[in-house]
C-alpha cells in the first residue's frame, strides 16, 4: 500500500522506508516553536530534565506574540522569563517587539519552514506550515522541551483524508470561505487526529496566503495536520523567503485515504460561523439580521498582506459604522510596513479603523479588543468558542477579511458584494 505526503515525510524523518496509519515512530524535527504562553512552562521542563544545552541553536523558534506587546505584569515576566532563556542558550530565532510578528505568519516569511519539514510546536495553530508542504503540528509544552533539547519527538502515524479541489471560486470566495465551507461539512471532529490532504486543479486559483489560512484551521477540524500538494506557487514562495533546503512529497496513486471530498469551490459563496463552533457556519446569503459591536481583522489566520489589501478594497472611501469599532492587526512587521506603503493605512485610518502593532491580541481574549458582556465581534480569527474573545456571554463570528470588512461598515453581519 502506498503512502499519503504526510506519511511519506515522517518514514523519512523517521529513517524508515515506510510508516503505515497507527504506527508509533520516532522523527527527527526541522524546527520546534514556541510562543509566550507556552515557552514558559516549557523552560520548567527543559530545566527540570536536566538539559543544558538544546539540540540546534538555529531549529527553535520563539516568538512572543499573545500578549505581547506586554499587556500586563504576568505577562512582561513570562517574556522576560523566556527572553533570558533564549539569550543563555544561543536560540537564534527569538523575535521580540520591533521584528515580532504572529508567530505562525512570521516563521514563513522569515524562511524558516520549507517543503518537506517535520516542525512541531507548542501552539494549535502550527498546523498552518502544511501550506508549504511540510508536516507541520501543535503539541504540548512538555513535548516541546524534549524537542528542544534532543531534537526528536514521537507521534502516532495518522490516517488521512483527502480533498479534492476544483473550480474556481467567486471574487469575494477566500481560503477563510473554503475552509469554513470545509468544517461546516465535516464537523469540529470530522478530521479527528487525521491528515487533511489538499489536492485538485482547484489549488492553482489559490494563493499562498489562501493555502495558509486554509491549512491554519485545519486543528478546527480535529486534524492533527493538515497539508497541500507542492506547486509553483510554493516553490515561488520558498525561492522569495528561504536559503533552505526542501523536498517534494507527493503522494502515491495507492495512497489509502479513509475518505475523499471533492469540492467545486465555484458554488461556495462567502461563510460565517455563528458561536459558538467553527462548525456551526451558514453562507451570507442566510444570516439573518446580526448587529455587530466590533470587527477583529488580522490573526494567524488572516493577517496577511492579501488579507489587508481585500479588506482596503472594501473599506475604500466608505465609513466603519459608528456603532462598530474596527480593529486591523497585520501579522508582521514587514507585512506592517507594506500595508503602509501601499497606503492601505490611510484607507483604513480614514475610514475610522484603528490599526495595531502585530500581535494574537483579541484572538484569544488577550488584549486589543476585548468584548464587553453582550457584545457581538465580527473575526477574521479561528476559533468562536464561549467567551473566546471576552466575556462568556458575548459573542463571535468567523469570517473572511472582505465579510469583516463590510460588516464594519454595514454595523451588522453583511456581504462584500
Amino acid at each position: 500500500m502506498g503512502m499519503t505526503m504526510t506519511q511519506k515525510i515522517l518514514a523519512e524523518h523517521a529513517g524508515l522506508e515506510s510508516v503505515k496509519a497507527g504506527q508509533l515512530i520516532k522523527v527527527k524535527v526541522d524546527m520546534v516553536l514556541g510562543n509566550d504562553i507556552t515557552t514558559p512552562v516549557a523552560v520548567k521542563e527543559f530545566e527540570k530534565i536536566g538539559a543544558g544545552k538544546v539540540f540546534d541553536v538555529n531549529k527553535i523558534a520563539i516568538v512572543p506574540d499573545h500578549f505581547t506587546p506586554n499587556k500586563d505584569i504576568k505577562s512582561a515576566e513570562q517574556v522576560k522569563m523566556i527572553r533570558e532563556f533564549s539569550k543563555k542558550m544561543g536560540i537564534v530565532n527569538f523575535f521580540e517587539v520591533g521584528q515580532m510578528g504572529v508567530e505562525h505568519a512570521l516563521l514563513p516569511e522569515k524562511g524558516l519552514v520549507v517543503a518537506g519539514d517535520v516542525v512541531i510546536g507548542a501552539d494549535s495553530h502550527t498546523c498552518t506550515y502544511g501550506a508549504l508542504g511540510a508536516f507541520s503540528t501543535g503539541v504540548g509544552s512538555t513535548d516541546m522541551a524534549a524537542a528542544m533539547a534532543t531534537g526528536e519527538t514521537w507521534f502516532k502515524v495518522p490516517e488521512a483524508i483527502k480533498f479534492v479541489l476544483e473550480g474556481k471560486p467567486g471574487k469575494w470566495v477566500s481560503g477563510k470561505d473554503i475552509i469554513l465551507h470545509i468544517i461546516g461539512k465535516i464537523g469540529v471532529d470530522g478530521a479527528l487526529y487525521k491528515s487533511m490532504e489538499f489536492t485538485g486543479e482547484g489549488l492553482n486559483y489559490l494563493s499562498m496566503d489562501d493555502r495558509f489560512a486554509i491549512a491554519n484551521m485545519a486543528i478546527e477540524a480535529g486534524a492533527k495536520n493538515g497539508i497541500f500538494e507542492v506547486d509553483e506557487k510554493t516553490l515561488d514562495y520558498i525561492a522569495e523567503h528561504s536559503n533552505k533546503p526542501y523536498k517534494i512529497f507527493k503522494a502515491d496513486e495507492d495512497a489509502e485515504y479513509v475518505e475523499v471530498y471533492k469540492i467545486d469551490l465555484s458554488t461556495l459563496r462567502p461563510t460565517v460561523a455563528f458561536p459558538h463552533l467553527p462548525e456551526n457556519t451558514r453562507s451570507i446569503d442566510e444570516v439573518g439580521d446580526i448587529k455587530i459591536h466590533q470587527v477583529v481583522i488580522g490573526s494567524c489566520t488572516n493577517g496577511r498582506i492579501e488579507d489587508l489589501r481585500i479588506a482596503a478594497e472594501v473599506l475604500k472611501g466608505k465609513k466603519v459604522h459608528p456603532d462598530v469599532r474596527c480593529i486591523i492587526i497585520p501579522a508582521t512587521q514587514k507585512i506592517w510596513k507594506q500595508a503602509m506603503n501601499e497606503g492601505l493605512f490611510d484607507i483604513f485610518i480614514d475610514a475610522g479603523a484603528a490599526v495595531s502593532t502585530p500581535t494574537c491580541g483579541p484572538c484569544l481574549g488577550g488584549h486589543m479588543g476585548i468584548l464587553a458582556e453582550g457584545e457581538r465581534a465580527v473575526a477574521t480569527t479561528n476559533r468562536n468558542f464561549v467567551g473566546r474573545m471576552g466575556h462568556p456571554r458575548s459573542e463571535v463570528y468567523l469570517a473572511s477579511p472582505a465579510v469583516a470588512a463590510a460588516s464594519a461598515i454595514a454595523g451588522k453581519i453583511a456581504s462584500p458584494e
